[in-house]
């Protein structure tokens, strides 16, 4: 029960009203008055608090700024290691062709390797027909 009633305060103290005025020091006219709530107040931070970062993160991510983080590393490591990862990847391509090849090699000097022969039979046109 006296939570509810902590939370039902708290909720009143967020909705208060309350006005914030402007005035000019010499001649004490209101320049500018605004009414707001604590809630409103708070509202306000927040967006501007999240819309910031949203921007500073934008502007890091999707901008060269990025490179002058530390750990990041430089453009020209990042191609680089774009390079150096396509040379592996050719290498370790050529390097499992090989092994297929000297498998099948040793298959066919040990006398494992079957052959199969081609059961389609080839049609070769009569040389006579050829001629006419």
């Amino acid at each position: 029960m006296a939570r509810l009633i902590d939370a039902d305060t708290t909720l009143k103290r967020l909705r208060n009203r309350y006005r914030l005025v402007v005035m000019n020091d010499d001649t004490y006219e209101e320049v500018v008055t605004f009414k707001l709530s604590r809630m409103s107040v708070y509202i306000v931070l927040s967006t501007i608090f999240v819309l910031l970062v949203g921007l500073t993160v934008a502007l890091i991510t999707f901008t060269n700024l990025k490179y002058y983080l530390p750990g990041y590393g430089s453009q020209s490591q990042r191609r680089e290691l774009v390079m150096y990862k396509t040379k592996i990847d050719s290498l370790e391509r050529a390097s499992i062709q090989k092994d297929v090849y000297l498998e099948n090699l040793k298959k066919v000097l040990s006398g494992d390797a079957k052959i199969i022969t081609d059961t389609a039979t080839l049609k070769i046109p009569d040389v006579e027909k050829i001629t006419q």
